[in-house]
């Protein structure tokens, strides 16, 4: 999470934003934002986030009160979700979290902004005059596809056929894929905001095999891990047979792409009512190898 300091009259602190986990129980949430560049009120911050034009606009002490959230300052619509609780207890009489308005006139509450649809993050407490509007609706596809970015999903880990291996034409080849988390699953996260909590259990479905001979292969699980004891045999679930020399390929290879699919069930397990759904999305490996003819001596 986020840690910010104060801006003081002689000193303005600069903050980067960091993934943070995303706040998941508030009294209202609205589509704003801090503003261009993050105003922060007391604290000044600049967004790493792919936002051209944005700019750093914070207000500069206690009785500011920065640029209008809605607007993000510019009177352009903000690429910021905000998600607003009223802080309990209310800051101490002569805090700067009251940005000079006596206790009582307004309210102060805690901020959690989330830029587009990322896990950039900022917290800050703000003061308002009047409560934030009503919760707007989350919608629980836009949490999953957030839950699924920071599983770190990655192409299939190959295990055969290896760059360094000697392949034969006409001899089986046994295709099988390594398994974790982030390269074949199960893979599970969650994200949150506004009271709703979606979790995401991703799992690779199939991997095509791309050979480089023309030929492509769809293998519906990780392969079978070949043993001396199975021969001359295809493999039973993974395989291919190469019927010419990889002699006329650049580097004298065939180059090999598998591409694996990746189905993600999602469900509202928190403040939806079990809502659910399914995303998928593809991950590619490339590896080369060699494949000669078994040359007879006399």
């Amino acid at each position: 999470m986020l840690t910010l300091s104060r801006r003081t009259a002689a000193a303005a602190s600069t903050c980067v934003l960091a993934a943070a986990t995303v706040l998941g129980t508030a009294s209202a949430a609205v589509a704003d934002g801090p503003g261009g560049g993050v105003n922060c009120g007391h604290f000044i911050c600049q967004a790493e986030a792919d936002a051209p034009g944005q700019t750093g606009n914070g207000s500069d002490s206690a009785g500011s009160t920065g640029s209008d959230p809605q607007t993000g300052g510019n009177g352009s619509s903000s690429p910021w979700t905000c998600v607003y609780e009223l802080l309990s207890p209310q800051p101490a009489p002569g805090s700067l979290d009251w940005e000079g308005h006596p206790p009582g006139d307004g309210a102060v509450y805690k901020q959690t902004c989330h830029y587009l649809d990322s896990i950039n993050t900022i917290i800050r407490n703000q003061w308002l005059a009047d409560p934030p509007p009503a919760a707007a609706a989350i919608d629980p596809s836009v949490l999953a596809q957030r839950a699924v970015d920071t599983m770190k999903l990655a192409g299939p880990d190959i295990a055969s056929p290896r760059p360094a291996g000697m392949y034969l034409v006409g001899m089986p080849m046994w295709m099988w894929v390594n398994q974790s988390p982030t390269t074949y699953g199960p893979n599970t996260a969650s994200a949150s905001a506004g009271g709703v909590t979606v979790t995401a259990t991703a799992n690779v479905s199939k991997i095509v095999w791309t050979m480089g001979d023309g030929t492509a292969m769809t293998c519906t699980g990780p392969g079978t891990r070949y043993t001396a004891a199975a021969g001359k045999t295809d493999s039973p679930t993974c395989g291919h047979t190469y019927t010419r020399t990889s002699a006329d390929q650049i580097g004298g290879r065939y180059r090999i792409t598998a591409t694996s699919t990746w189905t993600i069930d999602w469900q509202v397990t928190t403040g939806g009512g079990g809502q659910g759904g399914q995303l998928t999305e593809t991950r590619q490996a490339q590896t080369q190898i060699p494949i000669t003819e078994l040359q007879v001596l006399n």
